[in-house]
């Protein structure tokens, strides 16, 4: 069995899913270009157990929902399903394998996808036939918190499960809606010089740099308001193991605030 990479995926915005763009296209291409998985697991930043100290929930369900978790956006978007099976037994393992390493860990029967599992994964698996789990961040926790999570959910890739971080590598909402740009206007430098600058510590295997980039790099606070969207990074990061090896597989910027990177970690 081919041991998998752990991703990082940029999902942006809903509208991914409808509207043409550069990362769109990627994604649409990606699943061809991995090994087959026998299951995805996959970091949202929209599912946050941020209300439940130390606490891990990952969905249990045989048939998630599909969860439209927005508002505002066209009518062709909320009837969007995405069919794919859970896997109540991976579940179970992922339960067994961060509690031996001390993650309070809940399994959730009725929980579905979110957006951004099922949005990103439409596209790289458009048949929906790869059984789907979901895991929880906690943005209340620290991003070594969240490596470590990935470090300890590492062994999942030597048995055919995918693990995926789902974020963005920038993500200012407030800055979005205030400028409505186009859906192929370009990004400002404030945008490129964080990401580029990951991009760069990332590729010299800086990984404190990286767990601490909305401090540290060039507009960090700016492109990351809130820590969610980057808590997902750490994940994949940790599940990719020691010595960090990145590649940046996809760069390209929708509405031109939102950093669309796409990086895989570990050996393959």
């Amino acid at each position: 069995m081919h041991r998998l990479p752990a991703l990082f995926l940029s999902h942006g915005s809903p509208m991914l899913s409808l509207e043409p763009s550069p990362a769109r296209d990627f994604l649409a291409g990606l699943g061809d270009q991995l090994p087959r998985p026998r299951a995805v697991l996959i970091v949202s930043a929209h599912h946050d157990a941020a209300h439940e100290a130390g606490r891990v929930t990952v969905t249990a369900s045989p048939a998630p929902a599909t969860i439209h978790d927005f508002g505002g956006f066209p009518d062709e978007l909320y009837a969007m399903e995405y069919p794919a099976p859970g896997d109540p037994a991976l579940a179970a393992r992922i339960a067994a394998l961060l509690g031996a390493q001390g993650f309070n860990v809940t399994r959730d029967p009725a929980r579905g996808l979110d957006h951004g599992a099922w949005v990103p994964l439409s596209l790289i698996y458009p048949d929906a036939d790869i059984p789907v789990v979901q895991l929880s961040i906690a943005s209340h926790a620290a991003p070594e918190w969240h490596y470590a999570l990935g470090q300890a959910l590492a062994p999942l890739r030597d048995v055919g499960v995918l693990i995926a971080g789902s974020g963005s590598m920038t993500h200012n909402l407030r800055a979005l809606f205030a400028e409505r740009p186009a859906v192929d206007a370009p990004a400002p430098p404030w945008v490129t010089g964080f990401a580029d600058w990951v991009a760069q510590r990332l590729a010299a295997g800086a990984v404190d740099d990286v767990l601490h980039a909305v401090e540290r790099a060039p507009h960090g606070k700016d492109n990351h308001p809130s820590m969610d969207h980057i808590l997902p990074l750490f994940v994949a990061m940790g599940a990719g193991g020691t010595p960090l090896e990145a590649r940046r597989l996809h760069a390209s910027t929708t509405y031109g605030l939102l950093a669309m990177d796409v990086y895989s970690f570990g050996a393959q």
